[in-house]
């Protein structure tokens, strides 16, 4: 890092929408700020993702119930991809290098969608 800082993405937008930065070499006011805004807004998504499983595993919902749940998963993946390139855009390069053949876990050791266990091999469904 140089002597100025790095430059942030803040996970809010100006009054005009554009996009937000901070030069800071990330221990300021605002930078915690922005820190404790990025976790309720991860926090609210993860609370959402819940909402939407039980919305949808139930099968009874109204379209207008759908529609709500479309508006407010699409504010809140808005939310998260702007905290995903913030953090991204902090890497350091060695951060930012792929992982080693290795270090990658096989298919049917990756966790699946929900993070519960290992995934079936395609062969696996026909």
């Amino acid at each position: 890092m140089n002597t100025m800082g790095t430059v942030r993405l803040l996970p809010w937008t100006g009054p005009d929408g554009k996009p937000c930065f901070l030069l800071s070499d990330g221990t300021g006011c605002v930078s915690r700020i922005a820190d404790r805004m990025e976790e309720e807004q991860l926090g609210s998504a993860a609370e959402l993702i819940d909402e939407a499983r039980q919305l949808l595993g139930e099968r009874s919902w109204t379209p207008g119930e759908l529609h709500l749940l479309a508006v407010e998963l699409t504010a809140a993946l808005v939310h998260v991809h702007r905290v995903a390139e913030s953090r991204g855009a902090r890497l350091t390069e060695t951060e930012r290098e792929a992982p080693d053949a290795d270090e990658t876990p096989d298919a049917d050791e990756a966790p699946d969608a929900d993070g519960d266990g290992p995934r079936l091999p395609a062969e696996a469904f026909g």
